[in-house]
């Protein structure tokens, strides 16, 4: 069997998405024939290596499952913790879930609602990576009652660690009576899943959240999974998931790309305007023709200038002579008796 690379081996088997694979051969938990590997792009040959990861050998043809889990307040979304704390692989455990499992995406230590575990590093990827875009809904208790302007501020983006949020469906959902006034519950739904992003956001516009549940993760949501809770995706559902996040070109996977146009379009033959004909040119009359209208000859000017020549036209090109004007000018005329 050809080489293939280790990342997309261990996403292959489920033991991580590809993203996190990187991660763990960093780490130096991924082991190839006894020898920890932390080369990323390192290869091997699946069937005839022995790939280990935490110590555990990988099966590459393992049985896919995609599981659904509300989870409760005081558990860590991880494979394992340094403290010992209580996490979603313990939850598998305690149900009687075998084999190897980790979290799809993230959700807080003291947050409460749905979160995806699988084997499958294909699904994993479409599901956490924000280039998809799948939304995902919270609903927030928060301190007191944002007004019009606070929730603007939400719906359009606020910084969070110097990075503007995208943009957000908010609303409330419902006002309650808390120990120290009014509060609400705000409904927002979300494209992307940054480390503790809704905390941040209602911290941004000045009401702290109490208390975070997340009710839905695209389509997907069970009222009726109760806290701690788990149960297998529906083949439907999972091919809901992988439809619902976005490819990033912006439009739906599932959906089939529209055919390219053509940039020339073939040249439909239009009928000749028909115009009408011209009219046949005058024929001019021997009489007329090659003759200039002639004025009378109005002989001498006042001024002294020449006469115009026939035709009617001056022939005011040349001016007359200095010592012909000077003459013109010093005589007085003579009184005729």
């Amino acid at each position: 069997m050809p080489l293939t690379r280790l990342n997309k081996l261990l996403s292959q088997a489920g033991a991580a998405s590809r993203r996190l694979a990187d991660e763990l051969i960093q780490q130096g938990r991924v082991e190839v024939n006894g020898k920890v590997v932390m080369e990323l792009g390192a290869k091997a040959t699946p069937g005839v290596d022995d790939i280990r990861v935490d110590g555990r050998r990988l099966k590459v043809d393992t049985e896919r499952r995609y599981l659904l889990l509300n989870k409760p307040r005081g558990v860590l979304s991880t494979r394992s913790d340094p403290k010992k704390r209580r996490t979603v692989i313990d939850l598998l455990h305690e149900s009687g879930v075998k084999g190897y499992f980790y979290p799809v995406g993230r959700l807080d230590y003291d947050s409460e609602g749905l979160i995806l575990l699988t084997n499958d590093g294909t699904f994993a990827d479409k599901v956490t990576h924000p280039r998809y875009e799948l939304e995902r809904t919270y609903e927030a208790l928060v301190v007191g009652v944002p007004d019009e302007r606070a929730l603007d501020r939400l719906r359009t983006g606020v910084l969070v660690e110097g990075r503007k949020t995208l943009p957000a469906t908010v609303r409330v959902a419902r006002v309650v009576e808390g120990r120290d006034g009014a509060q609400a519950v705000l409904e927002l739904t979300l494209k992307e899943g940054r480390n503790r992003q809704v905390r941040h956001m209602c911290s941004a516009i000045a009401h702290p959240v109490d208390r975070l549940r997340r009710i839905r993760i695209g389509g997907l949501s069970d009222r009726n999974l109760r806290t701690g809770q788990i149960r297998d995706l529906t083949p439907a559902e999972v091919a809901g998931l992988m439809g619902a996040s976005r490819s990033p070109t912006g439009k739906p996977t599932t959906t089939s790309a529209r055919p390219v146009r053509a940039t020339t379009r073939p040249a439909t033959p239009r009928p000749a305007a028909r115009r009408p004909p011209r009219p046949a040119p005058r024929e001019r009359t021997p009489s007329r023709a090659g003759r200039r209208p002639s004025t009378p000859d109005r002989g001498p000017s006042r001024s002294g200038s020449p006469a115009s020549k026939p035709g009617g036209r001056r022939d005011d090109r040349r001016p007359p002579s200095r010592a012909r004007a000077r003459s013109t000018q010093g005589s007085p005329r003579r009184r005729s008796r």
